[in-house]
């Protein structure tokens, strides 16, 4: 691309300069012909002027004046003799149609340049004045000038070769960079960012290279970051389905048909989690409808309770009246509140509360148990054994950002975590609500 530029900036510069330079040599040499022509028409009037009241009174000698350095002078009578001067002993040419119309006449004999100016007497011309000089003062101007003209011209076309490897680099690196940012992206770096170049056309290609990265960028980290938490939430559905169907076997007076009702329904709730993972890792859980946030509570009613009832907790479940409408998906806060309740159930005590209520501009649902959390405990947002909470929270916190939400543990005493969602038409602000 940069010797493309060069060449046919290069070539663009020489056509122009051509196209300037050409008419204007030529231009040149015409003027400098007409202006020595033009000085020995002056050169002959002057002698002319000289030897007039000589030749008319009949005093005429044969002397001229001695013209500029270079040029001769010849003085012809009437009948084309030589009277005075140096020239040719009868009219050449251009000394025969000055006397025959009256008028100047120039013309050019090999290396010499010849101007005749006619002496008149009346309306007749009596006398011709002939002046000639040598060539080679106008040649020597011509080439000159010429050799300034293309020194000038080489001269604009390095200019222009400096200005065309400039605008060269100037137009071609950043499409370089843009070239790696593309392999360095196709080799699964989504950190590269391309640069601005100030050339509007590539910014907007870099502006949407960096856009596409970021894209990706979100989209791979959810895909990985919930792949790798997939088994957290597929555990707890798991374990009721084999508490369930091991409590069948071990109670001979058991309702079978009861115990494999439930495994469906608990089948059925761990398809609607493989769904709802899948979807929140790639993207799609976007809801066309607003959130039914009623039918989501019992939903979360129906999975916890026996699990909570088996180990002698309760679940309760609060909703204000009137509660905004959320865009969220219910993907996203049905695996959040999954991660939530579950929390509670391994790590807390007591009563498992869950409260929605409204928060001006979104939609808060408090989970709480009866626990207490150290006040020097790690923060249990972190990934790892550290924080006692396992990958569950990071994840859940992940999914509540993807849909526009936040989560935040609001006490420690008792525990409470508090899922934000936005309301239909709010922007959920930064921060605590």
């Amino acid at each position: 691309m940069r010797n493309r530029i060069v060449t046919l900036a290069m070539l663009a510069a020489t056509l122009a300069t051509s196209m300037f330079a050409v008419p204007l040599a030529l231009f040149a040499a015409h003027y400098y012909r007409s202006q020595q022509s033009a000085e020995l028409e002056r050169v002959a009037d002057a002698a002319a002027v000289d030897v007039a009241a000589d030749l008319f009174h009949g005093r005429f000698a044969g002397d001229l004046p001695k013209g500029p350095r270079g040029a001769q002078l010849a003085i012809y009578d009437a009948g084309g003799r030589l009277l005075g001067g140096h020239g040719p002993g009868t009219a050449d040419p251009v000394v025969t149609a000055t006397l025959a119309d009256n008028t100047v006449h120039y013309d050019r004999d090999r290396d010499q340049l010849l101007a005749a100016v006619p002496v008149a007497e009346g309306a007749h011309a009596a006398y011709a004045i002939r002046a000639t000089t040598s060539d080679t003062e106008v040649y020597r101007r011509i080439h000159l000038t010429w050799a300034l003209m293309i020194a000038l011209g080489a001269l604009v076309l390095l200019v222009t070769w400096q200005l065309a490897r400039w605008q060269a680099r100037r137009l071609a690196r950043p499409l370089e960079y843009l070239s790696t940012a593309a392999g360095t992206l196709g080799d699964s770096d989504f950190r590269v960012r391309a640069q601005p170049s100030g050339i509007p056309e590539i910014d907007a290609v870099s502006t949407t290279l960096n856009r596409t990265a970021v894209r990706i960028g979100d989209l791979i980290d959810r895909e990985r970051t919930i792949t790798a938490s997939a088994s957290h939430q597929l555990r707890t559905p798991l374990t009721g389905l084999r508490l369930g169907l091991e409590a069948a076997l071990d109670s001979p007076s058991s309702d079978h048909r009861r115990a494999i009702a439930d495994a469906i329904a608990t089948t059925e709730r761990l398809d609607h989690t493989i769904d709802d993972l899948i979807a929140l890792a790639r993207g799609t859980t976007h809801a066309t409808e607003p959130l039914d946030l009623d039918a989501l509570l019992d939903e979360m009613t129906e999975t916890w309770h026996p699990l909570l009832a088996e180990n002698g907790r309760d679940l309760r479940i609060r909703t204000d009246r009137d509660l905004p409408r959320s865009p969220a998906s219910a993907a996203a806060v049905r695996q959040t509140l999954a991660v939530l309740i579950d929390n509670a159930t391994r790590h807390g005590t007591g009563r498992v509360t869950v409260y929605a209520r409204d928060a001006n501009a979104a939609v808060a649902i408090d989970v709480s148990d009866e626990g207490a959390l150290p006040s020097d405990h790690t923060d249990p947002f972190c990934r790892g054994p550290a924080s006692g909470h396992g990958i569950g929270l990071p994840l859940a916190r992940n999914i509540a950002e993807s849909e526009g939400g936040r989560l935040y543990l609001r006490n420690r005493t008792p525990t409470t975590f508090t899922l934000f969602i936005p309301a239909c038409g709010k922007n959920l602000a930064r921060g605590p609500l």
